[in-house]
């Protein structure tokens, strides 16, 4: 049977049961008081003042109803991302019985949220019991750190940030303690970490070095630095002073103004003041 049509059979049954109790309500209302039995309190039992009978609610159960007819009838997709959402948040291994109290997505009512959800690159399927699947399977800040020093290229954040729940805090924490670097890009992704320089490959340079190195004058023109490879016998791939000769050949002439023919009176120019033939001599010759 339908899930609408069990809803509607549902509210049929509510009305019955409410109409049900009301009449049950008026017949007692509408009985003497002498003709029900008084109660019985047991010998030696505590005197207890009876009880309001509370009203039953048929509707509780309602409202969850339409939840799960809403989700099942929703796309396949929306239902998989719920199930994500739920394995992320939890990252533990669930059945689909316990997705479905959770989420009210039937797996084993429909074979392409199956399909689609054991083939998903974030699930993992063990064949009874579905969990989240992370990139890296990472479970804290020292196992972070290592896996970020395998990679002095640089780990970008977005395949690192679903490894566990804190992994952006710990990132972080990294980042203040200077263990690794952590650089953004500028259309706001979530960048790159590159590990910072180990400990043990640090070395201590003295100053006399440093001085001598600062010392040596680098040459600023390109043409020199194209000479100085020439002398140790390096191959260049650029020759500056080929291209200004060159440039120096070409003169670029300015384009010449063009001259505006002067136009006098014509049959289509309008004359405003004609009554004074003595203004327009000059544009007549």
């Amino acid at each position: 049977m339908a899930l609408n049509e069990r809803l509607d059979k549902f509210k049929l049954q509510q009305e019955r049961c409410q109409a049900t109790l009301s009449s049950i309500a008026a017949s007692q209302a509408l009985t003497p008081r002498s003709n029900i039995a008084p109660r019985v309190q047991p010998i030696n039992g505590p005197s207890a003042q009876a009880k309001p009978q509370q009203r039953i609610k048929f509707s509780d159960d309602t409202e969850r109803l339409q939840r799960i007819n809403l989700v099942r009838k929703s796309a396949v997709g929306a239902q998989i991302k719920l199930v994500i959402e739920l394995l992320y948040k939890r990252r533990q291994a669930l059945t689909a019985e316990q997705i479905n109290e959770a989420t009210y997505v039937h797996i084993h009512g429909n074979k392409e949220v199956f399909d689609r959800l054991k083939n998903n690159q974030k699930v993992q399927f063990d064949g009874n019991r579905f969990s989240y699947k992370s990139k890296y399977d990472l479970k804290g800040k020292d196992q972070l750190l290592s896996l970020i020093r395998d990679f002095p290229e640089g780990l970008p954040v977005v395949d690192i940030k679903d490894a566990y729940l804190s992994v952006l805090e710990d990132l972080e924490a990294l980042k203040a303690s200077k263990d690794i670097r952590w650089l953004s890009t500028s259309k706001g992704e979530d960048g790159v970490v590159f590990p910072d320089v180990d400990p043990k490959t640090k070395i201590k340079i003295d100053n006399d070095i440093k001085e001598f190195v600062s010392s040596i004058e680098l040459p600023r023109d390109m043409m020199d630095i194209e000479k100085e490879l020439q002398k140790s016998g390096q191959p260049t791939k650029t020759n500056s002073a080929a291209r200004r000769r060159a440039a120096a050949e070409v003169h670029v002439l300015p384009p010449k103004p063009k001259s505006r023919k002067k136009r006098g009176i014509t049959s289509r120019t309008k004359l405003t003041n004609a009554h004074l033939p003595e203004l327009f001599m000059d544009l007549k010759t």
